[in-house]
């Protein structure tokens, strides 16, 4: 995925964090960019500029996250 930071010009985005966050800080936040795209920054670290990922990226990255979550996920191999 090319990313970049969050481009600055034009409105503030609107972040939503994940609700299955709950009170735990350890995560992360999404917002959609003036432009269509997607940008991901850290919850507890908001100051920082956000990583952008163009709108085909994004739903690419949603589509295997969707598909991983019905598949069992393989344990992990030990050397």
């Amino acid at each position: 995925m090319n990313t970049q930071t969050t481009k600055t010009s034009g409105p503030s985005p609107r972040w939503h964090k994940s609700s299955y966050s709950g009170s735990n800080s350890n995560c992360v936040e999404v917002a959609e960019t003036a432009d269509g795209d997607r940008a991901v920054r850290d919850s507890k670290d908001t100051t920082r500029p956000g990583i952008h990922a163009g709108a085909p990226a994004w739903a690419a990255f949603v589509h295997d996250l969707k598909a991983a979550a019905v598949q069992p996920i393989p344990a992990a191999r030990t050397p």
